[in-house]
């Protein structure tokens, strides 16, 4: 190739590298790092086919309990200071409208109402074999109304406990109950009259005296026992002597061993003792939490209560109040629909289970919480979908179905498997 090809060639390169080095500065600046790490806009998104969801692979953590929705009307029972049973009722419309509402009170078993204020009337209900009194009210907004009952003298004094509910204008859903225990005012004591000094006392002189001579005949026989060698080794009389002997020389004995035919079974008999009681604790403790064994003495959480109806009862977790128990008439299989209110004493929520609530039938079987008629009878709310939040309290119904015509005769509420529960008797 000539040289002046080889120049214009060379000359040819050098000129277009000078051009991209002068085009370099005259291109814009970089994107700033946030405004690059944005994503260009996305195009519109073409219609899918609905697909199904696919369950977790592993479980969810429960969610937190909503609050429990404060009820348009509440109830409060105080007993009064009176010789004989007597209640005050106060039922508070706290909401901006009025409400139409069923007062129940349930009177104990045995009991008889003598005066009822503000046109209500005692009846027994179908299904029930105690009394209770009810009321009608139309409760204007923000409201309090006050009611009141009086019983028949309670035997010997025997405290009783009457719970109230309201309910709605049928008499179904329960907005709220309270409960309250009537005592009989203690006698006045009589005046004491003031007891003379320990050692004034007839009994108090009678033992020191005894003592003092017990004491005397015991010194006077010590000293005559200890003086009798002495005083016969001065007379002269037999072996005594003043003067101490030397002690003969003993002859050793070699101690016994206990023989290997002794202890061996001893220790096989104080092994097979405590492998035997380790074994009936443990076949104690796991017939205490069979789901399907009869009501419980105890088991592994708490101590299992009884009580009666409106009596609060505090297990491992909850308080229940059984407030009112009624169950339908004339039928094979019928529901036995349970007023209760649970309270959460812990610090944290807690989650129940129908499963676990029973009813025991006069034959000793017992069924389980109908969760059907349950939710039915909570206008479709599944009350043990959510745990119950820390602390609060709510009252709900509880539909048992059964067979016979005998109600239950008691009922088992329990927090957890592996608590020991409450026991109410339904009268």
């Amino acid at each position: 190739m000539p040289a002046s090809t080889r120049h214009h060639r060379a000359l040819a390169v050098f000129v277009h590298c000078l051009g991209i080095l002068a085009a370099v500065p005259a291109l814009p600046p970089a994107a700033p790092p946030a405004a690059a790490a944005q994503p260009p806009p996305a195009a519109a998104p073409t219609p899918q086919p609905a697909m199904p969801s696919v369950p977790p692979a592993v479980p969810t953590p429960t969610r937190a309990a909503p609050p429990v929705a404060k009820p348009p009307v509440t109830v409060a029972v105080a007993p009064e200071s009176t010789p004989a049973p007597r209640y005050r009722i106060q039922v508070r419309n706290t909401g901006s409208t009025p409400v139409d509402t069923t007062v129940r009170q349930e009177l104990p078993a045995g009991a008889s109402a003598t005066a009822i204020t503000a046109g209500g009337r005692a009846t027994r209900a179908a299904g029930k074999s105690a009394t209770e009194v009810t009321w009608r009210l139309k409760l204007p907004a923000r409201s309090t109304t006050t009611l009141g009952t009086a019983l028949s003298t309670a035997p010997q004094g025997r405290p009783l406990t009457a719970p109230a509910c309201a309910f709605d204008r049928e008499g179904n859903r329960p907005y709220d109950c309270a409960t309250a225990t009537w005592k009989a005012a203690a006698p006045a004591a009589a005046p004491e009259r003031a007891e003379p000094p320990p050692w004034r006392r007839t009994p108090v002189l009678l033992a020191g005296l005894a003592t003092v001579a017990v004491l005397a005949a015991g010194g006077v026989w010590t000293w005559r026992r200890r003086r009798r060698p002495v005083a016969a080794a001065l007379a002269g009389e037999g072996p005594g002597t003043v003067y101490p002997r030397p002690a003969a020389p003993r002859p050793a004995y070699a101690r016994r061993k206990p023989s290997v035919w002794l202890i061996v079974p001893v220790a096989a008999v104080v092994l097979a003792g405590t492998v035997g009681t380790a074994a009936w604790t443990a076949t104690r403790e796991v017939a205490g939490i069979d789901t399907d064994s009869q009501p419980t003495s105890g088991a592994w959480i708490g101590q299992g209560i009884s009580g009666a109806v409106g009596e609060p009862l505090r297990e491992s977790a909850f308080e229940f109040t059984v407030y009112r128990v009624a169950c339908e008439p004339g039928r094979a299989a019928r529901q036995c629909e349970a007023t209760v209110g649970v309270r959460n004493l812990t610090p944290e929520q807690q989650s129940w289970h129908g499963r676990l609530q029973r009813a025991y039938l006069p034959d000793g079987n017992f069924v389980s919480t109908d969760e059907q008629a349950t939710r039915t009878a909570n206008q479709g709310r599944d009350v043990f979908a959510q745990p119950l939040a820390a602390g609060s309290r709510t009252v709900l119904p509880l539909v048992f179905t059964v067979d016979g015509k005998a109600p239950p005769q008691q009922l088992e509420l329990r927090s957890g498997v592996f608590s020991a529960g409450v026991r109410v008797d339904v009268p």
